[in-house]
């Protein structure tokens, strides 16, 4: 299964996978035609990151391939939640960056 990544100008480290089947074709028009209205709300800015061709053995960095292909292969699109638990917002910044 070939898709698009798309990284998300509302939220850092959020991407959505969109199926390309017919990769070999050219751009198509609109590749978020799969994508409902208020997913794509909530995405915000889509920019370009990469094409990708996935597979069963293929290892991805934070989310499991089958869960993936699966949500290609019924909706047509994926989306990748930022990580949790990375950033602490309540964290003291390090002494350098209080500005003082």
């Amino acid at each position: 299964m070939h898709c698009d990544i798309y990284r998300s100008s509302k939220k850092d480290e959020m991407y959505m996978y969109i199926a390309r089947p017919d990769h070999a074709a050219t751009q198509p028009e609109n590749p978020f035609d799969t994508v409902p209205e208020n997913v794509l709300q909530a995405f915000g800015k889509a920019t370009f990151v990469m094409h990708l061709e996935l597979h069963a053995e293929r290892k991805l960095a934070r989310v499991n391939v089958a869960h993936v292909l699966d949500s290609l292969e019924t909706k047509g699109f994926f989306i990748q939640m930022p990580p949790e638990g990375l950033i602490n917002p309540n964290a003291v910044a390090p002494e350098g960056l209080r500005g003082a």
